[in-house]
């Protein structure tokens, strides 16, 4: 597809974000701020560096918050094995993610918060950085972050696109505007063959379908004494995880533990909410249950008569991921999309979960034929398989060994989508 000119509206968006930029930088400085950012690093926002920019050539990374962040961090260490002359650097533009992935970051990488999407911030970014290439993940398409990247001859690669129904609806209406900005990609790689023919219907022919990068993130680190201290507390408690819960949840899984205590006693839950910040409510939910609870941000350990942990701290699911044969994954059971699938399955823990996950559709089909994950639709059907696994043990390790064995499969892609890149994106 060739270049087109700009579209009235794209025009009128570039006008009214570079008028409102000091308005919305005061926004997101507040919020990082109320999340623990050092002020310091604020003015990132702004394009004003923080870090020094390292010798030589370096290639950004674009993405928006934490599951997108966490999705490059293998492929920038696979890019950098074979280019070991060039240097990363990776934006997003949520404090969770800055917290998180600070604690992950490959050899030679480096971490800013992305610039607001008007001219002076990013004239900034650019200047100072001056990426020898770009690749923005998933669906984080600033139009003038596009404009004055591609207008330095910046090569630019999508990767782990993925286009709803809902969004290509509304693409299809405003038709122009799309291809415009799509237009500005070199290589557009998606994680699914629907993303693949609606970009082909909108006149984008060079997009190919790819495995998901999420498949191959690997397993989440974890703290191995911590590991071993949390293991000495819960014994031989028969014990489960609900990961990533989001309102309207967490009141299935404690429903779902009330049932199972009745026939397993001793049972431990779990509970890891997605937005740690959530917690104080959900302690609420909990007593409200008359169930006895602890809670990790307080420095509470596990004790013999914990039926539910309270894990709200950022930056540990990799923990209990490695701790719990079994993990309910939520996000599932109200419509928020579903959640990575991989994480718990790479760490080897079975995977149960709700019938809502429309953004890892073609995952969890591939998932559940496979037998490593198990669909379930409400607490009652839960609580009967979960007391099912964690009384038949040969099954549960069945589901577990099959869980970590489809994750694995995931991570020949790598090579494929490295060399794809280096091509499209002409790294020496």
């Amino acid at each position: 597809m060739t270049q087109t000119s700009t579209p009235f509206l794209i025009r009128v968006y570039n006008a009214g974000a570079n008028l409102i930029a000091p308005l919305a930088y005061r926004r997101v400085r507040k919020k990082l701020s109320s999340h623990g950012i050092d002020p310091k690093r604020c003015p990132e926002r702004l394009g004003h560096p923080t870090q020094t920019r390292p010798e030589g050539p370096l290639i950004w990374f674009h993405a928006a918050s934490v599951g997108e962040t966490l999705s490059v961090l293998r492929l920038i260490t696979h890019l950098g094995e074979i280019h070991p002359d060039y240097a990363f650097l990776i934006t997003s533009g949520t404090a969770t993610s800055a917290q998180i992935v600070a604690k992950r970051l490959p050899p030679r990488c480096q971490h800013q918060f992305a610039p607001l999407d008007s001219r002076k911030a990013l004239h900034r970014f650019l200047d100072y950085w001056k990426p020898s290439a770009a690749v923005f993940v998933e669906s984080e398409l600033w139009p003038q972050m596009l404009q004055q990247t591609k207008a330095r001859n910046i090569p630019l690669a999508l990767v782990n696109a993925r286009i709803s129904e809902r969004s290509f609806s509304r693409w299809q209406r405003f038709l122009t505007i799309a291809q415009f900005v799509l237009w500005h990609f070199d290589l557009i790689h998606t994680q699914d063959e629907r993303t693949t023919q609606r970009l082909h219907q909108m006149g984008f022919s060079h997009a190919f379908t790819g495995q998901n990068l999420k498949s191959v993130s690997g397993p989440l680190p974890y703290d191995t004494e911590e590991l071993t201290s949390v293991q000495v507390q819960i014994g031989d408690r028969p014990v489960w995880l609900a990961s990533s819960t989001h309102p309207g949840e967490d009141e299935i899984m404690l429903e779902t533990h009330q049932d199972l205590l009745r026939t397993h006693k001793d049972a431990l839950l779990i509970l890891v909410p997605r937005h740690p910040e959530r917690a104080t409510a959900i302690e609420a939910l909990i007593k409200g249950k008359s169930l006895k609870h602890t809670r990790r941000s307080d420095g509470d350990g596990v004790a013999k008569d914990t039926q539910v942990y309270l894990a709200d701290t950022l930056g540990e699911t990799g923990l209990w991921y490695a701790l719990s044969p079994l993990t309910c994954l939520c996000g599932s059971f109200t419509p928020v999309g579903g959640h990575n699938p991989y994480e718990p399955a790479y760490a080897g823990s079975a995977v149960l979960h709700g019938p809502l996950y429309a953004n890892f559709a073609q995952t969890y089909a591939d998932f559940d034929t496979h037998g490593g994950a198990v669909e379930v639709h409400d607490a009652a059907v839960l609580s009967t398989k979960l007391s099912t696994l964690l009384t038949d043990f040969t099954a549960l390790k069945k589901l577990q060994d099959q869980s970590q064995a489809f994750a694995q499969k995931q991570e020949g892609m790598l090579d494929d989508l490295r060399a794809t890149l280096s091509k499209a994106l002409s790294l020496g």
